[in-house]
């Protein structure tokens, strides 16, 4: 009687912690899904230098609370050069909040982009899903600068949550 239930126990924790994935797919679309798939989309506004195209990208709420939008994607495209070699995630953290219902998570992530004539880094905040203020899903704050200035333009998450796309104060 004692095997069958270690063996029913053993069994059912294996089903669950194996659940998330099916055939070798992931079922569960992830944060870090996520995030990798903003980042082709930015990437993408960039190279192409689509001005649209990469202010789709903000919620509302992030477009309404930004001082220049345009000025921001115009100081962007003119700051990034060369072409995309190689990206990948630094480092990526999340919040979720669940109220009533309905759920808002934001999404930070750090990457590095190297190019063929620079190395970058990025730092974004996204809230990917927000169904308690829909006016907010999408990016809220879009920081690149030069990797050898990570020291002096990087700091916590929080100093950098500005709406918008970061321009440092000339």
């Amino acid at each position: 009687m004692i095997k069958k239930t270690v063996l029913l126990i053993f069994l059912t924790s294996a089903f669950i912690l194996t659940s998330c994935s099916f055939g070798g797919r992931i079922v569960y679309v992830g944060e870090e899904k996520a995030a990798k798939a903003r980042m082709k989309e930015i990437l993408a506004a960039i190279k192409d230098k689509d001005k649209e195209a990469m202010k789709a990208l903000f919620s509302k709420k992030a477009l309404d609370e930004a001082n220049d939008v345009d000025d921001g994607v115009d100081y962007l495209f003119d700051f990034f050069q060369g072409d995309v070699q190689s990206w990948e995630i630094y480092k990526w953290s999340s919040d979720e909040s669940i109220e009533r219902g309905k759920k808002s998570i934001m999404l930070r992530a750090w990457y590095t982009v190297t190019t063929d004539k620079e190395k970058y880094m990025f730092f974004v905040i996204d809230y990917i899903k927000d169904t308690m203020n829909p006016d907010n899903a999408g990016l809220y704050t879009l920081r690149v600068i030069k990797a050898e200035d990570k020291e002096t333009e990087f700091g916590y998450w929080q100093d950098m949550c500005i709406p918008g796309i970061y321009k440092p104060k000339q």
